[in-house]
């Protein structure tokens, strides 16, 4: 079972609940803070597909931040944590882990205290810095990096940087990340594939069929496949767990 909705509390994010074995997951561009058997975890970016059980754990509370908004509020860059599950006490101060830990579990909805956490956070770090929604955005249109860079006054290397700092990856490998995610949902559509890759902004039908094999690590028919059978409706988080 999976659930998400758009977070009230905390903008660009999304709450989610998940209960079971899950199945394999796959990169969407967020980090997520996970709550796992009363843990407090992080789901770095991700490259490529991640296996069920990585996080063990049968039920599952998390809130997935926008593109880019995670390093600031854990005071980390997203390159250190690329691919990887980590525990939040690796990263601060073991007792203050422990001191939100307690106040998450008093939460009726560990979801709501997830909020609560992000939202403290926030206020002590300060305004966003407004790179990461506009490089997000602009790849979400198409826009090629060589006009981002020049749109954001940053040449490529430094944009790569910036990137790499707060995505965990350069703005190429975002881009083809956010591509993946429109061609999935339009497969859950319904959509032939033709039309996906098409609409999704890819060359060629073939195009989609090696993005989807390099990132997923299976076919767009057995991703449909599988969609079908779960009766999915939503992408899922880094996260959490979604069949592939």
């Amino acid at each position: 079972m999976y659930e998400e909705a758009p977070s009230a509390a905390v903008a660009g994010a999304v709450v989610w609940r998940a209960r079971g074995p899950g199945g394999v997951v796959l990169p969407d561009g967020c980090m997520d803070l996970l709550w796992v058997g009363g843990r407090l975890l992080v789901a770095g970016p991700d490259t490529g597909p991640h296996p069920a059980g990585e996080v063990p754990g049968r039920s599952f509370a998390g809130l997935r931040l926008a593109p880019g908004a995670a390093p600031a509020l854990l005071g980390v860059p997203a390159s250190q944590l690329r691919d990887r599950r980590v525990e939040l006490a690796d990263l601060w101060p073991a007792a203050e882990v422990r001191r939100l830990t307690e106040r998450i579990a008093a939460h009726e909805d560990p979801c709501a205290g997830l909020e609560a956490l992000a939202l403290t956070r926030a206020r002590a770090v300060g305004p966003p810095d407004p790179l990461p929604a506009q490089v997000t955005a602009r790849l979400r249109a198409g826009r090629p990096v060589a006009a981002i860079a020049d749109d954001v006054g940053l040449g490529e290397r430094q944009l790569r940087r910036r990137c790499l700092d707060a995505f965990g990856y350069g703005p190429r490998t975002l881009g083809r990340v956010l591509r993946l995610q429109r061609a999935l949902a339009l497969t859950r559509r319904g959509l032939p594939q033709a039309e996906v890759a098409h609409t999704a902004g890819y060359a060629d039908q073939a195009h989609l069929a090696r993005e989807v094999r390099a990132l997923t690590g299976t076919t767009l028919g057995a991703y449909r496949a599988a969609s079908e059978g779960a009766n999915s409706e939503t992408p899922q988080p880094s996260g959490s767990s979604t069949t592939a």
